[in-house]
């Protein structure tokens, strides 16, 4: 897998507006649980790709150490040598004088060859220290924006879950102002009251009723004293006046 890419991916990611992809998302929900899939996937892969760029950095620094040392040497060995050629050649022995110069010569030739090397590396050291380095600050990034998200996510889920109960009571508040028993207490005592205002009229009624007649009774008292006085006056003895 390409390092780019997966630098590509991990810019991407740390550039997405977490709040603004759950604004338009119509489950923010699965949303995040995606997001923290997809940085949960990206962030393994880029501890695998950076893990595979330290190795290489840490190759390429070992090698680039191991030039430096050589080239070091190799300088030793040629100031070694070219000391002894002069200890030789004040000797008067030239031949051997001579021979050792060349050996400092192959010396010197060999530092140069691994100063060469050395200094070849070092770009390609500062290229893959500038990758690792960011690569090791975008997964710092990602690590936290995973954080984030899971953050998120269970305030989320907290907040559905007391959404959730909050509806319940609702609902259970609904049914008992619809099965409310003091309401029904109420009915009857209406209907009982309706039932007493009946009677009550009832009563009225009936009392009226025998009121009449009593009064009818009265009536009837009257017509038969009236009768009686008139029988008697016909019989020549009518009743007596009643003194004052």
């Amino acid at each position: 897998m390409a390092k780019q890419s997966i630098f590509g991916r991990i810019s991407t990611l740390m550039r997405a507006n977490i709040n603004a992809l759950l604004d338009s998302a119509e489950d923010p929900q699965k949303m995040l649980d995606q997001l923290v899939r997809d940085y949960t996937n990206n962030i393994a892969d880029a501890e695998s790709a950076i893990a595979e760029t330290i190795g290489n950095l840490r190759l390429l620094e070992r090698d680039h150490q191991e030039d430096v040392q050589a080239a070091a040497e190799w300088g030793r060995k040629a100031i070694a040598a070219s000391t002894k050629a002069d200890e030789l050649r004040g000797l008067g022995n030239t031949a051997d004088a001579d021979k050792f110069d060349n050996l400092a010569k192959i010396a010197l030739q060999r530092q140069i060859g691994s100063e060469r090397e050395a200094s070849s590396a070092q770009p390609q050291i500062a290229a893959q220290t500038e990758i690792v380095d960011k690569l090791k600050s975008g997964l710092n990034g990602m690590k936290q924006k995973l954080e984030e998200l899971k953050s998120k996510r269970s305030e989320l889920l907290a907040r559905a879950k007391v959404a959730e109960a909050q509806n319940r009571v609702q609902d259970a508040v609904k049914s008992i102002n619809v099965l409310d028993p003091t309401s029904e207490i109420g009915r009857f005592e209406d209907k009982i009251r309706r039932q007493e205002a009946l009677a009550q009229g009832k009563a009225e009624i009936a009392a009226s009723t025998l009121d009449a007649q009593f009064e009818s009774l009265d009536d009837m008292g009257e017509l038969s004293e009236v009768e009686l006085r008139l029988a008697a006056l016909k019989s020549g003895n009518p009743p007596a006046a009643i003194e004052e």
